[in-house]
């Protein structure tokens, strides 16, 4: 039956191309052709999706790796890096340019050194004058359990240099940011910019004072508390890059500091506090959120400080 068939159109065929050649002819011809070839491409397409299939079935693929900051991410906290781990403490306020590059570049730096890490950004968001010291303050006891030694770092600061030392300080207070190393400050008794200590060390000098309320002189006042505290200072050796160790990115024209002395902080500015610090600090914490920037986890904690305007009027500009 089957060869009768094939004879039959074979019959159809050539009584279809026997006689003249006409417009129709040759039209019903193409569209004969046309189909054939669409019949024979679909027939070839399945042949290789289905042998694609096969081999898939047969040698299945690996799951793409995870992306690269997922990587960087997790690897802040590596138990194999050793048992301690550092809270980077930042004080803050609207340097958010800054930021964008110092937390991604400092987790980088930190995870190459194998050091285990989380990185506090304190965020000052209350009415009164910037106070790093306080905010320092802030981060000692926002910091947590896992972590047990702290780096008191300046968010303009970037370390350059892979020499630099940022592990465990057992023996004391360890300042990265030298006055030989510093691009700025360089008096002997400098201990801001980047200090690690461990958070027995920091308590043992009840942390920083409280009154200084605008920018500067709270570090010199913390040099007399560490010496108080018969606590050793060390420094780097053996760096030979100089003042070119660390990138300062901060813009004086662009971003001025609160340099301004009223009433009576012009004098308090030299004096000790003798008993301020962690014991008589004062805040709340507003909201704490996990951020990631290119990659690079922090926590930000935006804190508004309290002031006693009776014992610290200059917290205020009038």
């Amino acid at each position: 039956q089957k060869s009768l068939t094939y004879s039959n159109y074979l019959l159809v065929f050539k009584k279809f191309l026997s006689g003249k050649c006409t417009i129709y002819k040759l039209f019903g011809l193409c569209m004969v052709l046309v189909l054939i070839s669409l019949l024979w491409l679909q027939l070839s397409c399945s042949g290789d999706m289905s042998s694609v299939t096969r081999q898939n079935q047969h040698d299945p693929q690996p799951p793409p790796p995870p992306c690269p900051t997922e990587r960087q991410a997790s690897a802040a906290d590596d138990p194999s890096w050793g048992p301690h781990k550092l809270a980077l403490v930042v004080p803050f306020r609207e340097r958010f340019e800054e930021l964008l590059v110092f937390v991604p570049f400092m987790h980088k730096f930190l995870n190459k050194k194998k050091i285990r890490h989380k990185i506090l950004i304190i965020n000052q968001v209350d009415h009164y004058r910037f106070n790093r010291a306080s905010l320092i303050n802030v981060g000692f006891k926002e910091s947590g359990n896992d972590t047990d030694y702290l780096a008191m770092h300046d968010v303009d600061l970037l370390p350059l240099n892979e020499a630099l030392d940022y592990g465990f300080p057992k023996e004391g207070p360890f300042h990265v940011a030298s006055p030989e190393l510093h691009p700025l400050y360089h008096y002997k008794t400098y201990v801001g910019g980047i200090l690690l200590l461990t958070k027995r060390h920091y308590h043992m000098c009840n942390g920083m004072s409280n009154r200084f309320w605008g920018w500067g002189r709270e570090d010199d006042e913390f040099y007399r508390r560490l010496r108080k505290a018969e606590l050793q200072l060390f420094r780097p050796s053996g760096i030979t890059t100089g003042y070119k160790t660390f990138l300062h990115i901060h813009d004086p024209a662009w971003r001025k500091r609160d340099q301004k002395r009223v009433a009576a902080q012009k004098q308090e500015q030299f004096k000790v506090d003798p008993d301020g610090g962690l014991t008589n600090l004062q805040y709340q914490v507003d909201s704490r959120q996990e951020l990631t920037i290119s990659g690079a986890p922090c926590t930000i904690i935006n804190t508004k400080l309290e002031c006693d305007q009776n014992q610290t009027p200059w917290c205020l500009l009038s």
